[in-house]
């Protein structure tokens, strides 16, 4: 019995491989879409705004520690409001702007799905990174790495986000002025951490 249990989970993790090992061509052909990453936001965010869970605000200090602020449920999703303005790249118009990768590692059991900016100097958004893991109880989405990137004549501001499924989000800004030199700011939002 449990050699077949065995059986059958190899035989679901190969065809997951074979699936996400496929060629981009092959992707486009069939006429697959993005995964959602946007949407997918939107309902971490719903269901924080009805759970019971305690939000906090990390905000480094110094070498020495953070600043800690509880979040109000009601302002979760304007704290989230960084991830939630990034454009939907899932969306069919974008499909001809972004190319999409993917790959398992099997030591981790996990799928990474990358999305990349064909002309980066174009878009705000540059690159996302879905990390995926299969299960025989159905997928889940581990974590989401997004990396934005805009500039005008007098500044450049980049953004690097790291989205961790039911967890916590943090989000990274690093700014530069003409004649000044670089600043990065940070900040980490929990609500069902194990450890802060």
């Amino acid at each position: 019995m449990k050699s077949i249990a065995t059986g059958s989970r190899l035989i679901c993790l190969f065809s997951i491989c074979s699936c996400l090992l496929s060629c981009r061509e092959k992707t486009s052909e069939r006429g697959e879409s993005f995964f959602p990453v946007l949407s997918f936001l939107n309902s971490q965010v719903a269901m924080v705004d009805t759970s019971l869970y305690p939000i906090l605000k990390l905000t480094p200090r110094d070498s020495a520690g953070a600043d800690t602020t509880y979040i109000h449920r009601e302002q979760f999703r304007s704290v989230s409001s960084e991830f939630l303005a990034i454009p939907d790249i899932s969306a069919e118009k974008f499909r001809d702007r972004y190319r999409e990768s993917k790959q398992f590692d099997q030591g981790l059991n996990l799928v990474i799905l990358t999305y990349e900016a064909i002309k980066p100097a174009e878009e705000l958004l540059q690159s996302e990174q879905v990390t995926i893991q299969p299960g025989i109880g159905g997928d889940k989405v581990k974590n989401i790495i997004i990396n934005t990137y805009s500039h005008s004549k007098d500044s450049s501001v980049q953004k690097r986000m790291l989205w961790n499924a039911d967890e916590s989000f943090q989000v990274s800004t690093i700014k530069q002025f003409p004649g000044q030199p670089e600043t990065t700011s940070s900040y980490k939002v929990t609500w069902n951490e194990h450890e802060y």
